[in-house]
């Protein structure tokens, strides 16, 4: 998920928002809260007295006896999530759970999720090396329900999230619908600590350096540093892959951090734009990606500032790794390669609702921009070189930002393909080339990593086999 703020920076945010909070809850019936300060409008007195009529209602005549608690939290809970598929409020263990999420290391199954069609659960990404990963949960995959709990009679992608969670060596029984499968598929996932290695890398062929995030978290930046590092005192580089296929995104701050590892100083790396049109610009800066703690990138060979390069991004390319493709291809700094990205141009802020930081919410509070100015909601990074992922002309079934219910519209001009209904598209699929059963369990960075192989060629000037199928959901 894409976080703006790190977890430090919550606490004076968090007091603004719970004040209003309490300034509208605490005054139901008599007043409504008005930020003159900030200039958002009074919220109507017949609004107020409308929720607090509904909430009486329900406290005097509804069959069984409902905390106000609970009353409260599934109020805030339905305003949230009606907004956009990545707002969402989080009671005490959802939010303890996002934290841990944030941090790299909680006890679940390892699967990036986003809300999907008829209320399911829709895998963005299998986190790699995880329980999920390892029993074969595909991007593109829906969960309809978890431990035989459907999920669409659940209150939302957070409860769904929490229920994925649990103690480790506990099962998980879940249910995906996957395109070309007649029927739900079954599978029994034994939680573990995700304590995820989110950078790996190694020398593919003498000159030719392979590195590949799996999501950018906190400490991502540092162990991406120690890794381009490790890799410049094997060989002389000739050229370098950055592999950012399948990563779900984070942290905006990493993301900062690792554009600016390729870039000069002070350049534009993203630009924000929220309420009444605030402009913000990100740059290639360690006030921008370090925010008070060491900046690592002092530690970076030179030679990466201008080895040639090639990033790898697909359908399960997110946020934050959108943000980092999306400004290598407008310096030209790099050629991208692979599929047409997910299509997440949000930023979400996590706010705190109580001293105590127990409960929160996460907030889309503006779209992101290329440094070119191009906004990837709804549309994501177009490749330079669309490329299969396998040498048969197989792809995986990625569902976009664009699929999503209530998804953000873009706004930069761009003629969105609404055409597409992803779930009629992959049923009509019956002529793509199957799966061979024995074929080996596809492992990024090894021998059978056709889209490696292509980028690679492509940094040595040889042939590349593009694809004659992929094509971009935006119209010319």
């Amino acid at each position: 998920m894409f976080i703006k703020e790190m977890v430090q920076s919550m606490k004076k945010a968090g007091l603004v928002l719970s004040g209003a909070v309490a300034g509208v809850l605490l005054s139901l019936g008599l007043t409504a809260y008005a930020d003159k300060k900030n200039g958002v409008d009074a919220l109507p007195i017949e609004d107020v007295q409308k929720f607090s009529q509904v909430l009486s209602m329900i406290k005097n005549n509804y069959v069984d006896e409902v905390s106000d608690k609970d009353l409260i939290a599934n109020a805030i809970s339905g305003m949230v999530k009606e907004l956009d598929p990545h707002s969402a409020y989080f009671d005490e263990k959802e939010f303890k759970d996002l934290r841990e999420n944030i941090s790299g290391k909680f006890s679940g199954v390892g699967l990036e999720v986003q809300p999907g069609k008829n209320g399911g659960v829709m895998v963005v990404a299998p986190i790699e090396d995880t329980p999920a990963f390892k029993a074969g949960v595909l991007a593109g995959d829906l969960i309809v329900s978890i431990d035989g709990q459907s999920v669409s009679e659940m209150k939302g992608l957070s409860e769904a999230i929490s229920k994925l969670r649990g103690a480790e060596g506990s099962v998980v029984k879940i249910a995906i619908v996957r395109t070309g499968e007649s029927k739900p598929i079954i599978k029994s996932i034994t939680r573990a600590v995700i304590k995820t290695q989110s950078v790996k890398g190694n020398i593919i062929e003498p000159g030719y350096a392979w590195v590949r995030i799996t999501q950018f978290q906190e400490p991502t930046l540092k162990d991406f540093v120690n890794k381009l590092k490790e890799l410049n005192t094997q060989e002389p580089l000739k050229g370098l892959v950055l592999d950012l296929r399948n990563d779900p995104g984070g942290s905006l701050d990493t993301a900062i951090g690792v554009t600016a590892a390729f870039l000069p100083r002070d350049q534009v790396a993203v630009t924000s734009r929220g309420v009444n049109s605030e402009t913000r610009e990100y740059k290639t800066n360690p006030a921008d990606y370090a925010r008070g703690v060491s900046d690592f990138l002092t530690q970076v060979p030179e030679v990466y500032k201008t080895v040639p390069m090639v990033v790898l991004v697909n359908g399960g390319s997110a946020s934050a790794s959108e943000i980092v493709a999306g400004a290598l291809q407008d310096y030209k700094r790099a050629i991208i390669m692979g599929g047409q990205t997910f299509g997440k141009g949000s930023v979400q802020q996590v706010i705190p609702l109580d001293k105590q930081g127990k409960t929160g919410v996460k907030l889309t509070i503006a779209r992101y921009y290329t440094p070119n100015g191009t906004s990837l909601q709804a549309r994501g990074v177009i490749p330079d070189v669309f490329v299969d992922d396998f040498a048969d002309g197989r792809n995986g079934h990625y569902s976009r930002e664009s699929d999503l219910p209530k998804h953000l519209s873009n706004d930069s001009g761009v003629a969105i393909d609404k055409k597409r209904d992803v779930w009629d598209e992959w049923a009509k699929e019956e002529d793509e080339p199957k799966k061979n059963p024995d074929e080996p369990v596809f492992k990024y960075g090894n021998v059978n990593d056709f889209p490696l192989k292509q980028a690679i060629n492509k940094l040595k000037g040889q042939a590349v086999q593009t694809s004659s199928k992929q094509r971009p959901t935006v119209l010319p």
